[in-house]
């Protein structure tokens, strides 16, 4: 089996268990792997409930829910990757965008599975403004890496993110709401003061966050218009 026709299957894969636990179905989904990357830019995926409770400002209770079943189903996806690529998948996140109606699943396999994709962007250049916005927000990280994953999929890892009075938080049991904070906040900054439509010379569709609080790690991914 071609490397596409898997990247096609897991797209497909993904879709009709999204249809099966949400009632519907995306109105995109499109794989994408490079290097130990797998990604999956989700379109078009909310529920008629979600739209209501979204237009009546519970925009903290949907994603609360959405993350709970989402978090239920990244467990079969990961057996299912892990046996069509004969991989391990090492971490996985996903974020949502409502207003855009997208989002996204990330998983870091580990080993490589597809060439790192080439690019011509200034990737330098772009971790200088990753690690800029980052401290508006809290601090410059102690590791920024970048991995195109294709021409409009830009993935960045950041290692060493959390300043000190997050991990208060989080030790005291306030990780979800801690969650929910950074991710507006993070997203408002990155959108708003962000100079990266000056490097990647496109527009910036959508910009995806998620965390993993334990490895103090965050992971990124810009989507841009084509």
């Amino acid at each position: 089996m071609m490397d596409l026709k898997k990247e096609e299957y897991i797209s497909s894969y993904i879709s009709k268990l999204l249809r099966k636990n949400f009632g519907r179905g995306p109105r995109s989904c499109q794989t994408s792997i490079s290097s130990h990357y797998l990604v999956t830019y989700i379109g078009g995926f909310l529920s008629p409930m979600e739209d209501v409770m979204l237009q009546h400002g519970q925009n903290q209770y949907v994603d609360h829910a959405r993350n709970v079943i989402i978090t239920h189903l990244l467990d079969e996806i990961k057996g299912v990757i892990q046996i069509t690529f004969d991989v391990e998948v090492e971490e996985y996140y996903h974020d949502w965008n409502f207003p855009n109606n997208s989002g996204i699943l990330i998983f870091i396999l580990d080993a490589e599975v597809h060439q790192k994709v080439e690019t011509n962007i200034d990737i330098q250049r772009f971790e200088l403004e990753v690690g800029r916005i980052s401290l508006l927000v809290e601090k410059v990280p102690d590791k920024i890496n970048t991995c195109p994953i294709s021409p409009t999929i830009f993935l960045v890892e950041r290692k060493g993110i959390l300043i000190q009075i997050e991990k208060a938080l989080i030790d005291k049991g306030f990780e979800n709401e801690l969650k929910f904070t950074k991710d507006q906040l993070e997203k408002g900054y990155f959108h708003r003061y962000g100079r990266f439509e000056d490097i990647f010379h496109k527009s910036v569709r959508d910009i995806f966050i998620d965390w993993n609080f334990k490895l103090d790690k965050s992971v990124m991914a810009f989507i841009l218009n084509s």
